[in-house]
């Protein structure tokens, strides 16, 4: 029997992606810090609302607001005219109703009739401890430029910080149908605060962001039926997809080169949600003491310090058996990590820097190829000057005409 054009061409791809992401890594491991690591560390402000430990009720409907507060002054975006933190149900990684924060900023001026569109905004890596919480401290100044980019085209943003963020619990990271779930439950949940808010709304997301926005995009209808909401499409820039075709390989033979610093902070983090996710396959029996402190670091630790921590370390050292001698964990990864190529229903924006080394250009490249060998409504930009942060907003040429179309 003859193989589909998917199957073949997502071999070749992730062949691909491989080989010359070994490559880009090699190149990029002395790059220079970018904005991505402006994540701001230190002192929480919850803005009077602080549910790190919330044992109060939660509602049975995903998308319920719980709570609502002013957000504090130092973390308004500037181009804001109002902001809020809150709080809301949201499924977590286990199936279960838990809750989730997140911030909600509209634009200066008066709404125009029938609302504020709505962007929901979906943020990359920060870490997984509670002290990491982007609604609780200032965005960087890149996220401030590119989120006030949309304040000012008219556009309401709501950005999720993802169940287990500022909420009991871990969050999955890259568990994009759990982030999904928050960033969709956001959208529902803010119209239930008498704001002026349109219907219409997009999803937009960078990095860990990007991954949790295509699955946003990918179930964005279906996890708000019933709402009375009009999700109209997504633009995702440094996507991580198809990565578990390498993860699955971790082991003490693989990666057969050092990572970076971010790159070993990432795994990590994967692999610290991934046992959270999926404790019956007790991964930590392939992974030694050096692997189990890793697996702890991850949980407590935001990301530019831990980035900083395993600047040369060998992620090999942390395994004394392949994650693959793990009966049932290749399956299990990719139902954890895996980025959707098909299903989606609105207009999908992917734009990719050809100099990022954090989430090399294969990943979204073979994540096109996979979306159009199925016929998806998809559109690629590529940067060829820009990585893994700058091509945010060397996007924005791009994107602002895209999201205008599809709100209109």
């Amino acid at each position: 029997m003859s193989r589909s054009p998917v199957s073949r061409s997502t071999r070749a791809l992730i062949s691909v992606l491989t080989g010359l992401g070994m490559v880009l890594l090699a190149l990029g491991t002395a790059g220079p810090a970018r904005a991505d690591d402006a994540v701001s560390v230190g002192v929480p402000n919850w803005s009077g609302l602080n549910v790190t430990n919330y044992s109060g009720p939660i509602p049975a409907k995903a998308g319920t607001l719980v709570a609502q507060v002013p957000l504090a002054k130092p973390l308004w975006l500037p181009a804001a005219g109002e902001a809020y933190r809150i709080q809301y149900s949201s499924l977590n990684q286990h199936g279960k109703m838990a809750t989730s924060t997140g911030a909600v900023f509209l634009p200066k001026g008066k709404a125009p009739a029938g609302g504020w569109p709505v962007i929901s905004w979906a943020h990359g890596t920060v870490g997984m401890n509670d002290d990491c919480t982007p609604s609780a401290f200032p965005r960087s100044e890149r996220d401030q430029v590119y989120l006030g980019h949309w304040l000012d085209q008219g556009y309401a943003v709501v950005a999720a910080d993802y169940v287990g963020l500022g909420t009991p619990g871990l969050m999955a990271y890259l568990n994009g149908k759990t982030a999904a779930h928050a960033i969709v439950d956001i959208v529902v949940a803010s119209h239930q605060m008498n704001l002026p808010l349109a219907k219409r709304w997009a999803i937009i997301g960078q990095s860990q962001g990007a991954a949790a926005a295509l699955n946003g995009a990918r179930y964005a209808t279906e996890f708000s039926r019933g709402s009375g909401l009009d999700y109209r499409g997504v633009v995702a820039t440094g996507i991580p997809a198809n990565l578990e075709y390498l993860y699955q390989n971790l082991g003490p033979a693989i990666p057969p080169f050092t990572l970076p610093g971010s790159l070993n902070a990432y795994t990590a983090y994967i692999l610290a949600g991934f046992n959270d996710t999926r404790p019956d396959l007790n991964i930590t029996k392939v992974m030694n003491q050096k692997g189990l402190q890793r697996l702890q670091q991850g949980r407590t630790t935001c990301y530019p310090i831990l980035k900083k921590a395993l600047a040369g370390d060998d992620v090999r050292t942390w395994f004394k058996a392949p994650l693959m001698s793990i009966p049932g964990l290749s399956p299990a990864l990719h139902e954890y990590m895996a980025t959707p190529y098909k299903g989606y229903d609105r207009p999908i924006f992917l734009g990719q820097g050809l100099r990022d080394v954090d989430v090399p250009a294969p990943s979204a490249l073979s994540l096109y190829a996979q979306m159009k060998a199925n016929n998806q409504p998809v559109t690629l930009f590529v940067y060829p000057e820009d990585d893994h942060s700058s091509a945010v907003l060397a996007s924005m040429k791009d994107s602002t005409p895209f999201v205008a179309r599809i709100l209109r």
